[in-house]
């Protein structure tokens, strides 16, 4: 009887854990469910499929918690993880789409294109035989068939200008390395800046080699831009935060339903940049990791933040993997800054539209352009750690110093010439049609004295925008938009010939938020513990 009672014992106890982790209440609104399908199976007019019918409930379900707790379909999971991916399997090119056709814009060093004999100019026409030319193409599609397994093969076909026959490449896929660092180079002797697009778990290796590499250029101050930067994962922003910190400080805390969700992260005393002076630019953009990262910077008094108010998000999701594969992002936690404050904006559950449509509300309430529009929790108020300055909780990081968005050159004329993407095509057709002689440079500053003056760049662009756009030339609206199309235009010429990093080079040379921060770090403003020169404008 020992063994029999023993497993009657067993039994029991599963089903009373069972009982008590499920109470009542929400055993029937399981059964209530289960209830509403079986009677769509026998009783719906048509015949639907139930995994469609579970995907659009469970979608519904998490949208009706918060706004950032999602259900992601088996089928959609790649997409949404390749934002976050710290490598690939591929041929190594940064390609784009122009008039129908596959542009390749430049070959990854070490990358099977380079190692094949691929250039940046090639136009890719075939991939495995099949045609990729023509409207129906899009980016995603390119994505798949170019990316695959470690070690496979494929076949490319491209045609050169200088080709008579399309030229055929047999390439093996291998490792293609994901940057998140797009810009990092020196502003002057002694400062630096680095863009950093998003946290993923190649953030904090690549921010600490490029600033490594600027230190060794000469930098003692850092300009940090993350504007943009819709944060990623919270472990690389903590790590980057810790290297600014010689001394024992909290940098961010969590607080779930559960004790277990509770924790309280801090610096470890090692900090490899704790004498550089620090700058972080932040705008509305700017979320998630990125603020836990601006948030530990401010509230320590490490460094300033300048720019416009972030986004204000401060859950914390957890994947969780169901039995098909397909995965819930769970918030499990808020995440609270130093000083204590929790940097989430207000929602409501189930209004998910008046919580998107934020961001147009503060633009239309012209909190993008005067300071004095934006309107802090009074009732959320906290000081920082060191100097005791006033901070807000309750909707975002506020900057240290505001500077308004920059409306100056943008017309009817821009707006038009941007929206049909001509700025970029026209940067490309030039940098493609005269490569050979802009590719002799070696620098961003070398390019730019390769370049024709001002005047014939814009007239140059204002026929091309005739012609392949059908935008008429209104000069009444051109002339207020001349500085910022000519230098639209150069920065995307440097693109093309030197990488994205020397597209910022250019366009930060009349960035007020970049310009303003110099000029910080010029009069002390970035000496820390923090106290700003001048006041907040």
């Amino acid at each position: 009887m020992m063994p029999v009672v023993a497993a009657l014992a067993m039994i029991a106890g599963i089903w009373i854990g069972v009982w008590l982790s499920h109470p009542a209440e929400h055993s029937e609104a399981r059964n209530k469910l289960n209830e509403v399908f079986d009677i769509i199976e026998d009783n719906y007019v048509d015949e639907v499929p139930l995994d469609s019918l579970v995907d659009i409930s469970l979608k519904q379900i998490l949208t009706n918690l918060d706004p950032h707790s999602v259900y992601i379909p088996a089928s959609e999971r790649a997409s949404t993880e390749r934002e976050l991916e710290s490598s690939f399997y591929g041929i190594g090119i940064q390609f784009q789409m122009v008039k129908d056709t596959l542009y390749v814009v430049e070959v990854t060093t070490g990358g099977a294109a380079e190692n094949a004999g691929m250039a940046a100019g090639d136009r890719i026409i075939k991939v495995d035989g099949i045609n990729i030319t023509g409207p129906d193409v899009t980016t995603d599609s390119v994505f798949r068939m170019l990316r695959g397994e470690k070690d496979t093969p494929v076949d490319v076909t491209v045609k050169r200008p200088n080709a008579k026959a399309p030229v055929d490449f047999h390439l093996i896929r291998v490792e293609i390395p994901v940057t998140p660092v797009d810009a990092s180079y020196m502003l002057n002797d002694s400062t630096s800046y680095l863009k950093i697009s998003k946290f993923s778990d190649a953030t904090y290796p690549d921010f600490i080699r490029n600033f490594n590499e600027l230190r060794f250029k000469g930098a003692r101050s850092l300009i940090l831009d993350l504007r943009g930067n819709g944060g990623g994962y919270m472990q690389p922003a903590v790590l980057m935060a810790n290297e600014f910190f010689n001394q024992s400080t909290i940098l961010v805390s969590t607080r779930g339903r559960k004790l277990r969700d509770n924790t309280i992260l801090g610096s470890d005393r090692t900090g490899s940049f704790a004498a550089e002076r620090l700058i972080v630019l932040i705008d509305e953009y700017t979320a998630s990791a990125s603020e836990i990262f601006a948030g530990a910077i401010q509230d320590n008094d490490r460094g300033l933040i300048i720019g416009r108010r972030s986004f204000g998000k401060g859950l914390v999701q957890h994947p969780f993997e169901l039995a098909d594969s397909s995965q819930i992002r769970l918030t499990v936690q808020r995440y609270y800054t130093p000083s204590g404050r929790c940097i989430q904006k207000t929602f409501q559950r189930g209004k998910n539209t008046e919580y998107a449509m934020d961001l147009m509300e503060r633009y239309n309430h012209g909190e993008s352009f005067v300071a004095d529009s934006i309107k802090p929790d009074s009732t959320r108020i906290f000081s920082t750690l060191v100097s005791g300055r006033t901070v807000f909780g309750g909707g975002g990081i506020m900057p240290d110093i505001f500077v308004p968005a920059d409306t100056t050159g943008i017309t009817p004329y821009y707006i038009s010439v941007a929206n049909a993407g001509l700025l970029q095509k026209y940067a490309f057709e030039f940098s493609d049609l005269n490569r050979e002689r802009l590719s002799e440079a070696q620098s961003t500053a070398q390019l730019l004295q390769l370049l024709p003056s001002d005047g014939v760049i814009l007239q140059s662009f204002v026929k091309y925008a005739n012609e392949a756009g059908n935008i008429r030339p209104r000069w009444y609206y051109i002339e207020p938009s001349r500085k910022l199309i000519v230098n639209q235009i150069k920065g995307l010429i440097a693109r093309d010939i030197l990488g994205i990093s020397a597209y910022y080079e250019v366009v930060n040379s009349d960035d007020p938020v970049v310009i303003e921060a110099l000029r910080q770090i010029k009069q002390g403003g970035a000496d820390f513990p923090v106290r700003p020169s001048s006041e907040t404008k």
